[in-house]
Protein backbone atom coordinates (compact mmCIF):
# COMPACT_ATOMS: atom_id res chain seq x y z
CA UNK A 1 0.00 0.00 0.00
CA UNK A 2 1.32 3.34 -0.88
CA UNK A 3 2.78 6.13 1.58
CA UNK A 4 0.17 8.77 1.39
CA UNK A 5 1.83 12.31 1.58
CA UNK A 6 0.21 14.89 2.60
CA UNK A 7 2.18 17.69 4.76
CA UNK A 8 6.12 17.35 4.68
CA UNK A 9 5.71 15.63 8.74
CA UNK A 10 4.82 12.73 6.29
CA UNK A 11 8.60 12.26 5.42
CA UNK A 12 9.71 10.81 8.55
CA UNK A 13 12.34 7.87 9.47
CA UNK A 14 9.46 5.30 9.28
CA UNK A 15 8.35 6.30 5.81
CA UNK A 16 12.27 5.74 4.71
CA UNK A 17 12.42 2.33 5.92
CA UNK A 18 9.68 1.90 4.38
CA UNK A 19 9.82 3.43 1.15
CA UNK A 20 13.68 2.68 0.56
CA UNK A 21 14.48 -0.28 2.69
CA UNK A 22 11.34 -1.97 2.01
CA UNK A 23 10.70 -0.72 -1.48
CA UNK A 24 7.06 0.80 -1.06
CA UNK A 25 5.60 3.41 -3.25
CA UNK A 26 4.66 6.90 -2.54
CA UNK A 27 1.32 8.95 -3.19
CA UNK A 28 1.16 12.77 -3.00
CA UNK A 29 -2.32 13.77 -1.78
CA UNK A 30 -5.32 15.64 -3.47
CA UNK A 31 -5.01 18.13 -0.82
CA UNK A 32 -1.15 18.95 -0.71
CA UNK A 33 -1.65 18.83 -5.08
CA UNK A 34 -4.00 21.32 -4.81
CA UNK A 35 -1.77 23.00 -2.46
CA UNK A 36 1.62 23.05 -4.52
CA UNK A 37 -0.20 24.10 -7.63
CA UNK A 38 -1.89 27.47 -5.47
CA UNK A 39 1.58 28.16 -4.24
CA UNK A 40 2.99 27.68 -8.00
CA UNK A 41 0.10 30.28 -9.36
CA UNK A 42 0.89 32.82 -6.16
CA UNK A 43 4.99 32.51 -6.96
CA UNK A 44 4.12 33.17 -10.67
CA UNK A 45 1.94 36.39 -9.48
CA UNK A 46 5.38 37.03 -7.90
CA UNK A 47 7.92 37.25 -10.48
CA UNK A 48 5.50 38.87 -12.45
CA UNK A 49 4.91 42.01 -10.50
CA UNK A 50 6.82 45.10 -11.11
CA UNK A 51 9.38 45.67 -10.05
CA UNK A 52 10.33 42.10 -10.60
CA UNK A 53 11.67 40.87 -7.22
CA UNK A 54 15.43 39.75 -7.13
CA UNK A 55 15.26 35.78 -6.73
CA UNK A 56 18.62 33.60 -7.36
CA UNK A 57 18.14 31.78 -10.14
CA UNK A 58 14.62 32.81 -11.22
CA UNK A 59 15.07 36.86 -11.79
CA UNK A 60 19.07 36.42 -12.09
CA UNK A 61 21.73 33.89 -13.39
CA UNK A 62 23.11 31.22 -11.14
CA UNK A 63 26.61 30.95 -9.24
CA UNK A 64 28.86 33.50 -9.84
CA UNK A 65 26.73 35.31 -12.22
CA UNK A 66 24.05 35.70 -9.14
CA UNK A 67 24.22 39.72 -9.58
CA UNK A 68 23.20 39.70 -13.40
CA UNK A 69 19.37 40.62 -13.90
CA UNK A 70 17.71 37.55 -16.68
CA UNK A 71 15.13 39.54 -18.83
CA UNK A 72 11.85 38.06 -18.99
CA UNK A 73 13.18 36.56 -22.55
CA UNK A 74 15.88 34.76 -20.84
CA UNK A 75 14.08 33.32 -17.88
CA UNK A 76 12.17 30.35 -19.85
CA UNK A 77 15.43 29.35 -21.54
CA UNK A 78 17.50 30.01 -18.47
CA UNK A 79 14.71 27.28 -16.88
CA UNK A 80 15.50 25.05 -19.37
CA UNK A 81 19.19 24.47 -19.02
CA UNK A 82 19.24 20.33 -18.78
CA UNK A 83 20.70 19.19 -15.51
CA UNK A 84 23.96 17.72 -17.13
CA UNK A 85 26.35 20.19 -16.29
CA UNK A 86 27.41 19.30 -12.51
CA UNK A 87 27.00 15.55 -13.15
CA UNK A 88 30.76 14.85 -12.98
CA UNK A 89 31.29 13.13 -9.92
CA UNK A 90 32.16 9.48 -10.30
CA UNK A 91 33.04 6.30 -7.93
CA UNK A 92 31.15 3.48 -6.00
CA UNK A 93 27.48 4.33 -6.01
CA UNK A 94 25.25 4.66 -2.78
CA UNK A 95 22.62 1.97 -2.11
CA UNK A 96 19.91 1.91 -4.00
CA UNK A 97 17.87 2.49 -0.46
CA UNK A 98 20.05 5.38 0.03
CA UNK A 99 19.31 6.88 -3.34
CA UNK A 100 15.42 6.48 -2.67
CA UNK A 101 15.44 7.65 0.52
CA UNK A 102 17.27 10.83 -1.21
CA UNK A 103 14.48 10.88 -3.43
CA UNK A 104 11.93 10.83 -1.05
CA UNK A 105 13.35 13.56 1.44
CA UNK A 106 13.28 15.60 -2.06
CA UNK A 107 9.61 15.52 -1.81
CA UNK A 108 9.60 18.04 1.67
CA UNK A 109 10.43 20.84 -0.22
CA UNK A 110 7.81 20.30 -2.73
CA UNK A 111 4.87 18.85 -0.11
CA UNK A 112 3.97 22.26 0.91
CA UNK A 113 4.54 24.53 -1.92
CA UNK A 114 7.90 25.83 -0.75
CA UNK A 115 9.60 24.46 -4.00
CA UNK A 116 7.02 26.69 -5.74
CA UNK A 117 7.25 24.12 -8.83
CA UNK A 118 4.12 22.48 -10.55
CA UNK A 119 2.51 19.41 -9.35
CA UNK A 120 3.71 17.87 -12.20
CA UNK A 121 7.17 17.68 -10.69
CA UNK A 122 6.37 16.59 -7.60
CA UNK A 123 4.21 13.69 -9.01
CA UNK A 124 7.46 12.77 -11.48
CA UNK A 125 9.70 12.92 -8.41
CA UNK A 126 7.32 10.65 -6.51
CA UNK A 127 7.11 8.43 -9.65
CA UNK A 128 10.55 7.74 -9.48
CA UNK A 129 9.87 5.58 -6.35
CA UNK A 130 7.12 3.65 -8.22
CA UNK A 131 9.83 0.43 -8.58
CA UNK A 132 12.01 0.98 -11.40
CA UNK A 133 16.07 1.57 -11.69
CA UNK A 134 17.19 4.02 -9.80
CA UNK A 135 19.82 6.51 -11.21
CA UNK A 136 23.46 5.74 -9.94
CA UNK A 137 25.05 8.28 -7.54
CA UNK A 138 28.01 8.64 -6.48
CA UNK A 139 29.34 8.88 -2.77
CA UNK A 140 33.01 10.04 -3.67
CA UNK A 141 33.98 13.20 -5.44
CA UNK A 142 31.44 15.12 -3.52
CA UNK A 143 32.77 18.47 -2.76
CA UNK A 144 30.23 21.14 -4.11
CA UNK A 145 28.92 23.40 -1.41
CA UNK A 146 25.87 22.03 -1.65
CA UNK A 147 24.27 18.99 -2.88
CA UNK A 148 24.32 19.75 -6.69
CA UNK A 149 26.99 16.98 -7.78
CA UNK A 150 24.65 14.62 -6.43
CA UNK A 151 21.40 15.58 -7.42
CA UNK A 152 22.07 16.47 -11.05
CA UNK A 153 23.05 13.14 -12.06
CA UNK A 154 19.53 12.00 -9.78
CA UNK A 155 17.20 13.80 -11.66
CA UNK A 156 19.06 14.51 -14.87
CA UNK A 157 16.91 11.78 -16.74
CA UNK A 158 13.73 13.69 -15.11
CA UNK A 159 14.85 17.13 -16.57
CA UNK A 160 15.18 15.76 -20.11
CA UNK A 161 10.95 14.45 -20.36
CA UNK A 162 10.12 17.55 -19.22
CA UNK A 163 10.24 21.25 -20.50
CA UNK A 164 11.23 22.72 -17.26
CA UNK A 165 9.75 26.32 -16.40
CA UNK A 166 11.45 28.82 -14.43
CA UNK A 167 12.70 27.41 -10.57
CA UNK A 168 11.80 24.16 -11.33
CA UNK A 169 15.33 23.06 -12.14
CA UNK A 170 16.61 24.62 -8.90
CA UNK A 171 14.00 23.09 -6.84
CA UNK A 172 15.15 19.72 -7.83
CA UNK A 173 18.70 20.38 -7.11
CA UNK A 174 19.12 22.50 -4.64
CA UNK A 175 18.40 22.15 -1.01
CA UNK A 176 19.98 19.13 1.52
CA UNK A 177 18.19 15.84 1.09
CA UNK A 178 21.01 13.99 0.70
CA UNK A 179 22.11 14.77 4.00
CA UNK A 180 18.95 14.41 5.34
CA UNK A 181 18.57 10.55 3.35
CA UNK A 182 22.21 10.07 4.71
CA UNK A 183 21.46 10.43 8.28
CA UNK A 184 18.32 8.75 8.40
CA UNK A 185 20.00 5.52 6.72
CA UNK A 186 23.12 5.65 9.65
CA UNK A 187 19.89 6.22 12.31
CA UNK A 188 18.31 3.10 10.96
CA UNK A 189 20.98 0.58 10.94
CA UNK A 190 22.12 2.10 13.69
CA UNK A 191 18.67 1.19 15.77
CA UNK A 192 19.31 -2.62 14.67
CA UNK A 193 23.12 -2.51 15.19
CA UNK A 194 22.46 -1.33 18.58
CA UNK A 195 20.57 -5.02 19.36
CA UNK A 196 22.90 -6.98 18.46
CA UNK A 197 25.91 -5.14 20.53
CA UNK A 198 23.23 -6.02 23.23
CA UNK A 199 22.96 -9.37 22.49
CA UNK A 200 26.64 -9.86 22.04
CA UNK A 201 28.14 -8.34 25.25
CA UNK A 202 25.41 -9.99 27.16
CA UNK A 203 26.80 -13.38 25.85
CA UNK A 204 30.28 -12.53 26.50
CA UNK A 205 29.13 -11.87 30.17
CA UNK A 206 27.72 -15.13 30.71
CA UNK A 207 31.16 -16.50 28.93
CA UNK A 208 33.06 -14.55 31.65
CA UNK A 209 31.07 -14.89 33.81
CA UNK A 210 30.94 -11.71 35.72
CA UNK A 211 29.29 -10.76 38.67
CA UNK A 212 25.92 -9.60 37.44
CA UNK A 213 26.01 -6.88 39.89
CA UNK A 214 27.85 -4.84 37.85
CA UNK A 215 24.46 -4.70 35.91
CA UNK A 216 22.31 -4.38 38.43
CA UNK A 217 18.82 -2.54 38.06
CA UNK A 218 20.16 0.05 40.96
CA UNK A 219 22.37 1.84 38.59
CA UNK A 220 19.72 2.72 36.31
CA UNK A 221 19.04 5.67 38.90
CA UNK A 222 22.31 5.97 40.88
CA UNK A 223 23.34 6.88 37.30
CA UNK A 224 20.56 9.18 36.09
CA UNK A 225 21.38 8.27 32.54
CA UNK A 226 18.03 7.64 30.59
CA UNK A 227 20.68 5.75 27.71
CA UNK A 228 23.12 4.11 30.78
CA UNK A 229 19.70 3.18 31.90
CA UNK A 230 18.91 1.74 28.54
CA UNK A 231 21.94 -0.03 28.00
CA UNK A 232 21.47 -1.70 31.63
CA UNK A 233 17.90 -2.89 30.75
CA UNK A 234 18.97 -4.37 27.33
CA UNK A 235 22.16 -6.18 28.89
CA UNK A 236 19.81 -7.46 32.03
CA UNK A 237 17.00 -8.70 29.37
CA UNK A 238 19.59 -11.28 27.83
CA UNK A 239 20.66 -12.33 30.80
CA UNK A 240 17.55 -13.53 32.47
CA UNK A 241 18.62 -16.93 33.96
CA UNK A 242 22.25 -16.68 33.15
CA UNK A 243 24.07 -19.50 34.97
CA UNK A 244 25.26 -20.20 38.65
CA UNK A 245 28.97 -20.18 39.70
CA UNK A 246 29.46 -16.82 38.72
CA UNK A 247 33.12 -15.22 40.13
CA UNK A 248 32.33 -13.41 43.60
CA UNK A 249 35.08 -10.43 43.01
CA UNK A 250 34.98 -7.65 40.03
CA UNK A 251 35.36 -8.63 36.54
CA UNK A 252 38.23 -6.19 34.60
CA UNK A 253 37.76 -3.11 33.81
CA UNK A 254 35.77 -3.71 30.13
CA UNK A 255 33.03 -5.71 32.04
CA UNK A 256 32.43 -3.30 34.22
CA UNK A 257 32.07 -0.24 31.33
CA UNK A 258 29.71 -1.85 29.18
CA UNK A 259 26.83 -0.09 30.34
CA UNK A 260 28.49 2.97 30.54
CA UNK A 261 30.09 2.70 26.52
CA UNK A 262 26.71 1.12 25.42
CA UNK A 263 24.98 3.99 27.09
CA UNK A 264 26.60 6.35 24.50
CA UNK A 265 25.48 3.95 22.14
CA UNK A 266 22.08 4.91 22.44
CA UNK A 267 23.08 8.46 22.97
CA UNK A 268 24.34 8.58 19.45
CA UNK A 269 21.36 6.50 18.09
CA UNK A 270 19.24 9.55 19.69
CA UNK A 271 21.34 12.11 18.33
CA UNK A 272 21.14 10.71 14.60
CA UNK A 273 17.41 10.12 15.30
CA UNK A 274 16.85 13.51 16.10
CA UNK A 275 18.93 14.91 13.25
CA UNK A 276 17.42 12.50 10.92
CA UNK A 277 13.79 13.82 11.86
CA UNK A 278 14.46 17.26 11.91
CA UNK A 279 16.52 17.13 8.56
CA UNK A 280 13.78 14.84 6.52
CA UNK A 281 10.97 17.70 7.26
CA UNK A 282 13.13 20.88 7.18
CA UNK A 283 12.59 23.12 4.04
CA UNK A 284 16.18 22.85 2.82
CA UNK A 285 15.33 25.12 -1.02
CA UNK A 286 17.63 27.94 -1.90
CA UNK A 287 15.55 30.29 -2.65
CA UNK A 288 12.85 28.81 -0.86
CA UNK A 289 9.80 30.20 -1.60
CA UNK A 290 7.05 31.15 1.51
CA UNK A 291 3.55 31.33 0.79
CA UNK A 292 1.09 34.19 1.21
CA UNK A 293 0.16 35.86 4.13
CA UNK A 294 -1.64 39.13 4.73
CA UNK A 295 1.68 41.34 4.74
CA UNK A 296 2.86 39.10 1.32
CA UNK A 297 -0.53 38.31 -1.03
CA UNK A 298 1.44 36.34 -3.71
CA UNK A 299 4.77 35.49 -0.98
CA UNK A 300 8.15 35.83 -0.39
CA UNK A 301 10.68 34.00 -2.07
CA UNK A 302 13.82 34.40 -0.01
CA UNK A 303 17.81 32.96 -0.44
CA UNK A 304 19.27 31.09 1.80
CA UNK A 305 21.96 28.59 3.35
CA UNK A 306 19.35 25.95 4.16
CA UNK A 307 21.30 23.31 1.68
CA UNK A 308 24.35 22.97 4.13
CA UNK A 309 23.11 20.61 7.09
CA UNK A 310 25.19 21.23 9.93
CA UNK A 311 23.77 18.69 12.25
CA UNK A 312 23.92 15.51 10.25
CA UNK A 313 27.56 15.21 9.89
CA UNK A 314 28.63 15.09 13.87
CA UNK A 315 25.57 12.79 14.48
CA UNK A 316 27.22 10.40 12.02
CA UNK A 317 30.51 11.02 13.26
CA UNK A 318 29.36 10.03 17.03
CA UNK A 319 27.99 6.91 15.94
CA UNK A 320 31.51 6.29 14.16
CA UNK A 321 32.98 7.06 17.05
CA UNK A 322 31.01 4.90 19.50
CA UNK A 323 31.52 1.78 16.64
CA UNK A 324 35.19 1.87 16.84
CA UNK A 325 34.97 1.90 20.93
CA UNK A 326 32.78 -1.26 21.06
CA UNK A 327 35.38 -2.66 18.04
CA UNK A 328 38.17 -1.95 21.03
CA UNK A 329 35.20 -3.55 23.99
CA UNK A 330 35.32 -6.58 21.51
CA UNK A 331 39.36 -6.51 21.46
CA UNK A 332 39.92 -6.63 25.47
CA UNK A 333 36.67 -9.16 25.84
CA UNK A 334 37.60 -11.58 23.33
CA UNK A 335 41.52 -11.59 24.98
CA UNK A 336 40.46 -11.26 28.37
CA UNK A 337 38.07 -14.84 27.52
CA UNK A 338 41.51 -16.45 25.60
CA UNK A 339 43.35 -15.71 29.28
CA UNK A 340 43.03 -18.37 31.59
CA UNK A 341 44.68 -16.70 34.21
CA UNK A 342 41.98 -14.02 34.39
CA UNK A 343 39.18 -15.57 32.89
CA UNK A 344 39.01 -18.87 34.99
CA UNK A 345 38.34 -20.88 31.49
CA UNK A 346 40.45 -23.43 30.31
CA UNK A 347 43.91 -22.16 29.21
CA UNK A 348 43.60 -24.34 26.16
CA UNK A 349 41.48 -23.68 23.40
CA UNK A 350 42.46 -25.57 20.25
CA UNK A 351 40.08 -28.94 20.64
CA UNK A 352 36.65 -29.60 22.05
CA UNK A 353 39.23 -30.76 25.35
CA UNK A 354 41.64 -28.01 25.06
CA UNK A 355 41.33 -23.73 24.21
CA UNK A 356 44.92 -23.96 23.01
CA UNK A 357 48.13 -25.81 22.41
CA UNK A 358 51.15 -25.61 25.19
CA UNK A 359 52.53 -22.93 23.19
CA UNK A 360 49.28 -20.39 23.14
CA UNK A 361 45.58 -20.52 21.88
CA UNK A 362 45.72 -22.02 19.16
CA UNK A 363 43.93 -21.67 15.89
CA UNK A 364 41.17 -19.41 18.21
CA UNK A 365 43.86 -17.46 20.15
CA UNK A 366 44.69 -15.55 16.71
CA UNK A 367 41.08 -14.25 16.90
CA UNK A 368 41.43 -11.02 18.55
CA UNK A 369 44.51 -9.97 16.77
CA UNK A 370 41.78 -9.81 13.38
CA UNK A 371 39.63 -7.90 15.94
CA UNK A 372 42.75 -5.67 16.48
CA UNK A 373 43.04 -5.21 12.74
CA UNK A 374 39.35 -4.26 12.46
CA UNK A 375 39.34 -1.98 15.83
CA UNK A 376 42.29 0.01 13.88
CA UNK A 377 40.39 0.38 10.62
CA UNK A 378 37.22 1.39 12.89
CA UNK A 379 39.64 4.06 14.53
CA UNK A 380 40.83 5.51 11.01
CA UNK A 381 37.37 5.51 9.97
CA UNK A 382 35.81 7.51 13.15
CA UNK A 383 38.02 10.89 12.67
CA UNK A 384 36.55 13.75 13.00
CA UNK A 385 34.59 15.84 10.09
CA UNK A 386 35.69 18.77 9.31
CA UNK A 387 34.16 21.57 7.11
CA UNK A 388 36.37 21.39 4.19
CA UNK A 389 36.75 24.78 1.64
CA UNK A 390 36.52 24.77 -1.98
CA UNK A 391 39.32 26.48 -3.55
CA UNK A 392 38.37 25.18 -7.38
CA UNK A 393 38.94 28.00 -9.90
CA UNK A 394 35.59 27.96 -11.22
CA UNK A 395 33.96 27.80 -7.78
CA UNK A 396 32.45 31.25 -7.65
CA UNK A 397 30.13 31.93 -4.46
CA UNK A 398 30.94 27.80 -3.12
CA UNK A 399 33.29 28.42 -1.04
CA UNK A 400 32.61 25.70 1.48
CA UNK A 401 31.60 22.86 1.11
CA UNK A 402 29.51 20.68 2.54
CA UNK A 403 30.29 16.81 4.74
CA UNK A 404 27.35 14.49 5.00
CA UNK A 405 28.85 12.34 2.34
CA UNK A 406 31.93 12.18 3.99
CA UNK A 407 30.65 11.48 7.15
CA UNK A 408 28.57 9.07 6.06
CA UNK A 409 31.20 6.90 3.91
CA UNK A 410 33.64 7.04 7.47
CA UNK A 411 30.23 5.90 9.49
CA UNK A 412 29.54 3.26 7.21
CA UNK A 413 33.15 1.52 7.44
CA UNK A 414 33.40 1.71 10.87
CA UNK A 415 29.76 0.07 11.01
CA UNK A 416 31.05 -2.63 8.91
CA UNK A 417 34.23 -2.79 11.36
CA UNK A 418 32.23 -3.27 14.09
CA UNK A 419 30.08 -6.47 12.72
CA UNK A 420 33.16 -8.11 12.08
CA UNK A 421 34.54 -8.02 15.53
CA UNK A 422 30.82 -8.33 16.75
CA UNK A 423 31.02 -11.67 15.29
CA UNK A 424 34.31 -12.78 16.29
CA UNK A 425 33.56 -11.83 20.06
CA UNK A 426 30.59 -13.74 19.69
CA UNK A 427 32.39 -16.71 18.23
CA UNK A 428 34.93 -16.64 21.21
CA UNK A 429 31.75 -16.55 23.49
CA UNK A 430 30.11 -19.54 21.89
CA UNK A 431 33.43 -21.25 22.10
CA UNK A 432 34.11 -20.78 26.17
CA UNK A 433 30.20 -22.00 26.52
CA UNK A 434 31.22 -25.06 24.43
CA UNK A 435 34.11 -25.91 26.26
CA UNK A 436 32.99 -25.49 29.47
CA UNK A 437 29.49 -27.59 28.62
CA UNK A 438 27.20 -24.45 29.36
CA UNK A 439 23.97 -23.10 28.06
CA UNK A 440 23.46 -19.31 26.87
CA UNK A 441 20.78 -17.57 29.31
CA UNK A 442 17.11 -18.46 27.60
CA UNK A 443 16.92 -15.24 25.72
CA UNK A 444 20.21 -15.98 24.06
CA UNK A 445 20.00 -19.85 22.55
CA UNK A 446 18.30 -19.13 19.63
CA UNK A 447 21.11 -16.36 18.88
CA UNK A 448 23.87 -19.06 19.82
CA UNK A 449 22.73 -21.95 17.71
CA UNK A 450 22.72 -19.59 14.94
CA UNK A 451 26.06 -18.97 15.50
CA UNK A 452 27.07 -22.02 15.75
CA UNK A 453 24.87 -22.75 12.17
CA UNK A 454 27.83 -21.00 10.35
CA UNK A 455 30.52 -21.31 13.03
CA UNK A 456 31.01 -24.77 14.87
CA UNK A 457 32.76 -24.90 17.68
CA UNK A 458 36.34 -25.82 17.05
CA UNK A 459 37.41 -29.05 17.57
CA UNK A 460 40.55 -29.98 15.88
CA UNK A 461 42.43 -27.15 13.91
CA UNK A 462 40.96 -25.51 10.79
CA UNK A 463 41.53 -22.63 9.04
CA UNK A 464 38.59 -19.87 10.58
CA UNK A 465 39.00 -16.93 8.00
CA UNK A 466 36.25 -18.14 5.75
CA UNK A 467 33.85 -19.33 8.25
CA UNK A 468 34.18 -15.64 10.58
CA UNK A 469 33.81 -14.03 6.98
CA UNK A 470 30.25 -15.78 6.92
CA UNK A 471 29.67 -14.75 10.28
CA UNK A 472 30.91 -11.06 9.96
CA UNK A 473 28.15 -11.14 6.89
CA UNK A 474 25.53 -12.40 8.83
CA UNK A 475 26.03 -9.92 11.60
CA UNK A 476 25.78 -7.33 8.65
CA UNK A 477 22.72 -8.47 6.96
CA UNK A 478 20.68 -8.50 10.60
CA UNK A 479 21.23 -4.83 10.79
CA UNK A 480 20.31 -4.41 6.68
CA UNK A 481 18.30 -7.15 5.51
CA UNK A 482 14.61 -4.98 5.43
Amino acid sequence: MPILLTTRDDINLDSVFRVAWQKDTVEIGEKALRRIAECRASFLQLIESDPPPVIYGVTTAMGELASRKLELDERDRHARIKAFAAATSFGDPLPDRVVRAIVLARLTNFIEGNAATTPRIALAVAAMLDGGPMPAVAASGQGGAGEILALYPLFADLTTRFDLEVKERGSLINGSPCAAALVADAALAARRRVRLVQKVFALSIEAFRAPLEHYDAALDTLWGDEHEAAALRGLREFLVGAGDGRRNYQAPVSYRIVPRVLGQMHRALAAAERAATVSLASISDNPVYIPPDAANPFGRCISTGGYHNAMATPALDDLAAIWADICLLCDRHGSKLLNGKVSLLPDLLMTGRHWADSDGHGNVGYVPMAITGYLEQAKLAAQRTFIPGTESAGAGQDDVATTAFFAWTKEAIAGRCVDAALAMLAMIASQALHVTGREAPPALQSFVAEIRDIMPPVGDDRVLGPELAKLAGWFNRQVFDA
